[in-house]
């Protein structure tokens, strides 16, 4: 086990999708800070990450799935500005959320990594911002800019390295069990932000992004080893950003910290999550928190993230036990089937 959390994997991920992803977090972020407008940079690097699933083997397919993905980011967004008004209605309306995406993808047979992340992770994070229906607009403005580079940057991409080939095949599962799982799914990430409210954390979207990142894990050993190698790469990352934001940097030193850092998580996340996971906290710090928060107290900021990760890495694990338990799946699959005989008897 202790083995497992520290190799290095092998893969054939092309060298130019970490450098293609550091492009299209780039752009927006820079775009923010040459014209003033920061947050909406950084909104616009976070939907930016929708060209991560470009992972297909035909140049029309892999577009069709960028487009589609760019649609569900823009929901994402949508869904979590809209239901923002009140922390409790926005904690059910991300699990109901989580669950219909979780259930989507697999009917897209769009179930690979990264799966349903990044859609909870901005749902999560327009669920977290203060509601104030006049800014929506602009913020899916901002959203919308992001997907629009990536799939700029994707069609180019795809022309000049994609070959039409046959796509992988995806594991197919019953819509029984896909049910289940997405309904394990959703009550998890949305009991996850309740947690956080009830705690009243000062930015609770860290719990159910982490508590999501968790269980995109394959097994019940898989999870559990996310969820230890996020600890153990999240302790290590926040004194790395401790470290660095007790420098001071400006804006533009940030904005280009956010670009590199993007290439080595890329590089990194299919090779070894807990050494990725040193950077994505150092990523996410730079990229989801306020410049304000950033410079006035680190060393709080610090303690504050290192509590939100390690709540949603606990939840994301049980939640992954629930998740992958054969004998859970069993009894909640023959009950759905009782109770749709049921109802088919009474027609």
């Amino acid at each position: 086990m202790i083995r497992q959390i520290f190799e290095f994997k092998k893969t054939d991920r092309k060298w130019h999708i970490p450098v293609l992803a550091g492009l299209c977090v780039g752009i927006p972020i820079l775009g923010g800070y040459f014209t003033g407008t920061m947050a909406g940079g950084k909104l616009a690097s976070m939907s930016a990450l929708v060209i991560l699933y470009v992972h297909t083997f035909s140049i029309s397919g892999g577009m069709v799935t960028l487009m589609t993905c760019s649609f569900g980011m823009m929901l994402s967004f949508l869904v979590g500005a809209i239901f923002g008004f009140n922390p409790y209605v926005g904690a059910l309306a991300l699990g109901l959320f989580a669950m219909g995406v979780h259930l989507a993808l697999f009917y897209l047979k769009m179930n690979r990594p990264p799966g349903n992340f990044f859609f909870i992770m901005i749902a999560s994070v327009a669920l977290c911002m203060p509601f104030d229906w006049q800014k929506i607009p602009a913020n899916i403005g901002y959203i919308g800019i992001g997907t629009v580079i990536s799939c700029l940057l994707g069609l180019g991409y795809t022309l000049l390295v994609v070959r039409n080939n046959t796509d992988a095949p995806s594991h197919s599962k019953s819509k029984y069990v896909n049910l289940v799982e997405s309904a394990t799914f959703g009550f998890m990430v949305g009991f996850s932000l309740l947690i956080a409210h009830l705690l009243k954390l000062e930015n609770p979207y860290w719990v159910p992004t982490s508590c999501a990142a968790v269980m995109q894990g394959a097994s019940t050993q898989h999870v559990w080893q996310r969820g230890l190698q996020r600890v153990l790469g999240t302790l290590i990352g926040l004194g790395v950003a401790w470290m660095l934001l007790l420098m001071h940097p400006t804006p533009l030193m940030m904005c280009v910290s956010i670009i590199i850092l993007q290439v080595i998580v890329e590089f990194l996340v299919v090779r070894n999550y807990a050494v990725a996971a040193i950077f994505i906290t150092v990523l996410t710090i730079f990229l989801a928190e306020s410049g304000s928060n950033l410079s006035v107290s680190p060393t709080g900021l610090i303690a504050a993230r290192f509590v939100d990760i390690l709540i949603g890495s606990v939840i994301g694990g049980l939640g992954g036990w629930i998740l992958y338990n054969e004998h859970v799946h069993w009894m909640a699959t023959r009950q759905i089937r009782k109770t749709k005989i049921a109802i088919l008897k009474r027609k």
